[in-house]
This record gives structure tokens, sequence and C-alpha cells, in this order.
């Protein structure tokens, strides 16, 4: 049985995954804020948790031990470097050869390809000036947290999502390797949908420094491009 840790198991996303990791009969480890333990009383007695913030180092160290993988979500919280703070702690700490999956936003890129829309460029631009600001997230954060993990020798794959909704899974979504390509049109994942990406993950090894950026596999885009329309 392979052992998983989830970091960040506690929001929406982190309980999809857990799920689905039970469901693939992995033993699993979740990593949540103490104040959060209890949303994951539903898995109680099938997972062991760690409690304490994901940039904790002491407590990823102890979490991620002997794992075979690790999700993380990168969550760019308050202005405390908390993805990159996630990031680095993840990647110092693993096992060697564990895979390593995070899940950030699409406005990351690995290389210059990706074409972005002036929308999400505006809201990058002045929806995050504004978080930052406030002090309650940071953008720039998870551009340097990704940053690191390109640089690294892990074994790493970067998830990039799109708008998500709520709903029953439809199935894995479809991925390209750019932002702009027209397979990625509808912009619209099931958040399910988007943790089942990230488990399947694990044992794809076709996706060792990818960062794909995905859609949900029956929205109007990905249907378009499977018909040949």
């Amino acid at each position: 049985m392979k052992k998983i840790c989830i970091v960040g198991a506690s929001g929406k996303l982190g309980q999809y995954m857990v799920q689905h990791a039970l469901d693939r009969g992995y033993e699993v480890v979740g990593v949540c804020r103490e104040r959060s333990v209890g949303k994951l009383d539903g898995f109680k007695g099938r997972i062991t948790i760690f409690p304490g913030a994901t940039n904790d180092r002491e407590v990823i160290r102890q979490a991620v031990a002997r794992c075979d993988g690790v999700l993380t979500v990168l969550a760019p919280w308050g202005v405390q470097q908390y993805s990159s703070g996630t990031a680095q702690a993840v990647m110092d700490f693993a096992a060697p050869g564990a895979r390593l999956i995070f899940s950030c936003g699409c406005h990351i890129s690995l290389d210059v390809k990706d074409v972005y829309s002036w929308k999400l460029r505006a809201i990058v631009k002045y929806a995050g000036g504004l978080a930052r600001f406030l002090r309650l997230a940071e953008l720039d954060d998870q551009v340097e947290a990704c940053r690191r993990i390109f640089a690294s020798n892990t074994r790493w794959t970067v998830v990039r999502g799109s708008d998500l909704e709520e709903g029953e899974s439809h199935g894995l979504p479809v991925w390209s390797r750019h932002v702009g390509d027209s397979i990625l049109e509808s912009n619209l994942t099931r958040r399910v949908d988007f943790a089942l990406f990230m488990v399947a993950a694990v044992e794809n090894d076709e996706l060792i420094h990818e960062c794909p950026a995905i859609v949900g596999c029956r929205t109007p885009s990905a249907l378009t491009i499977k018909t040949g329309g």
C-alpha cells in the first residue's frame, strides 16, 4: 500500500483528495490547521492527521516521513510567504524519489508560451495587489513557490486549475502544457475532478516536470477538441 500525505487536507479540494486517495487504497496522512481538524471528522479512524500550519517545517517533516507521494495545496494566505514556505518544507523533507504534486492558479507559468487574457492579467494585477495591501493573500508568493519547485531536482508536478464548480464527478480532466490552448477555453472544472487529477498524477510519470493546465473533460472546449469540431 502506498502512503500519501495531503497538505491542506481540510479544505474543499483537500477533502476530495483524501476521499480519492482512500478509494485507491492509499494510506493517507493529512496536514491542516488545528482549528480545521474538525472538518475531517468524516474520515476519523481512516487517516492520520498532523495539526499545524502547512508552512510549519516540523509539522511537515513529521507528516511526509516515509510517504510515497505528497499532494500540496499552495494556498497564498496572508503575507508570511505561506506558499513558498510550504513548498520548501515539502521539498526539503519528502523522501527521496517521492512524487510531489502541487496545486496552483493558472497565473503560474513554466515557460514563456502561455497566453493570458486581459481579464486574467487584470485580476492578478489589481485584485492580487488589493489582497496584498489588505494582507489577505500574496499571489506573488505562489510565483516564488513555483520558481523553487521548477528549479528543484524533485519529481514534481504543478497542476494549474481553472474556475471551479461543485457537482458530481465528470471524470479525469483534460490538460494542456500552455494556458491559451483552445482546449482550455471553457475554463471550468468540477472541484472533485481537480482533486482526482491531483491524486491520479501520483502514478502518472508522464506528468513529472510538467505544469499542466486543466479543464473539465465534459466542457464544450474539451468536447470540441475530442470530436474534431
